[in-house]
């Protein structure tokens, strides 16, 4: 068995890095996830079932095939940006959301079993804007209970 360098391997494998690539931002990567979303409005989308009484352990696993995390985490821009599975937790990492602000997306006690892909969207669109301050806490506790 031959050693190579990363580097060697590059060259090997034909591999090229593209130099203009940057990471996206928080905000880029929660768009995107939106419009991946938007890409079949009427899809329904299961969600994850009272996130909000599980312990933080629990919830943290919790997933669904065909949830709306999962949408995101079969675009290969999002796995590649650094999505490593379709969890709650893994979500709440990646896109930089609080608890509240993820139950207010994925939980059932908002939408039922399911939730369109448009609804899905329109409710990443909306915990994503910029709520600062008390304005911004009183926002998340609206959103519990909208």
């Amino acid at each position: 068995m031959r050693h190579h360098t990363r580097e060697e391997l590059h060259t090997v494998a034909g591999i090229h890095r593209d130099a203009d690539h940057h990471p996206l931002t928080r905000d880029e990567r929660v768009a995107r996830w939106a419009e991946l979303l938007e890409q079949d409005p009427d899809r329904a989308l299961v969600t994850l079932q009272e996130t909000e009484y599980q312990p933080d352990i629990i919830r943290d696993e919790m997933r669904e095939d065909g949830s709306p995390i999962t949408i995101a985490f079969k675009d290969p821009v999002l796995r590649g940006e650094g999505l490593t599975n379709d969890s709650y937790g893994e979500a709440k990492r990646f896109f930089e959301f609080t608890d509240c602000q993820l139950h207010y997306i994925v939980c059932s006690c908002h939408s039922g079993v399911t939730v369109r892909g448009d609804a899905a969207a329109e409710r990443v669109r909306d915990v994503a804007k910029p709520h600062p301050g008390l304005t911004g806490m009183l926002w998340d506790a609206l959103l519990i209970f909208r």
